[in-house]
């Protein structure tokens, strides 16, 4: 039983730390913005890690093995929203002027940070390939069969230790500088990768 739980943070932590959707909306908000800014979405990020854990914790494998369309349809639409949001970063890049960058990269409401982090999340389609197969997996393991509510606790956890680093380490003063003075190609190039996450 330990062994299969510790595999399992190792596996998630594993996903966590490839560099995705998720990680790049949160370190670019961090350097752009506040670590408030930044925390708002890490935990919508979170929520989106919660929303998926009981999904697949009901039988989200289950589903899109007899739904296959509507498996194929997440990804596409998640796709397109990754898509949508490198368009808006390689617009604000190529954007005359700091200030226009910033309001047109990132929103102004609190409310609106939080949920472009749980939409980025819920849209990404590593989480749905992640979720719907390699965790699904864990859940068939007869010893943790008893231990759901841990795993949900523990996947929650991990998500939220990791962004929070992650929100800690890029809004340090340091790395707000290195934007300030690098902000047109910080801004195309994680354009350029949403756009290339979306498409793929």
């Amino acid at each position: 039983m330990f062994v299969a739980l510790c595999t399992l943070i190792f596996i998630h932590f594993c996903a966590l730390i490839t560099p995705g959707p998720d990680f790049f909306l949160v370190s670019q908000t961090a350097v752009s913005r506040s670590r408030k800014d930044a925390v708002l979405v890490a935990f919508g990020i979170c929520l989106g890690a919660m929303v998926w854990s009981l999904l697949a914790l009901m039988g989200l494998n289950i589903i899109f093995e007899k739904m296959a369309w509507l498996k194929q349809g997440l990804l596409v639409a998640g796709g397109l929203y990754l898509c949508w949001l490198g368009y808006q970063m390689l617009r604000s890049a190529f954007s005359k002027g700091e200030q226009s960058i910033k309001q047109i990269v990132l929103p102004q409401s609190p409310y609106l940070f939080f949920m472009k982090g749980l939409l980025t999340n819920l849209s990404n389609p590593k989480a749905v390939i992640y979720f719907g197969s390699v965790f699904s997996l864990f859940l068939t393991n007869p010893v943790l069969e008893h231990l759901h509510a841990v795993l949900f606790l523990v996947i929650s956890a991990e998500t939220a230790i990791w962004f929070l680093f992650v929100t800690f380490v890029f809004s340090l003063p340091a790395c707000k500088a290195f934007y300030q003075r690098s902000v047109k190609w910080i801004d195309s190039i994680s354009g350029g990768i949403f756009t290339l996450f979306g498409a793929f």
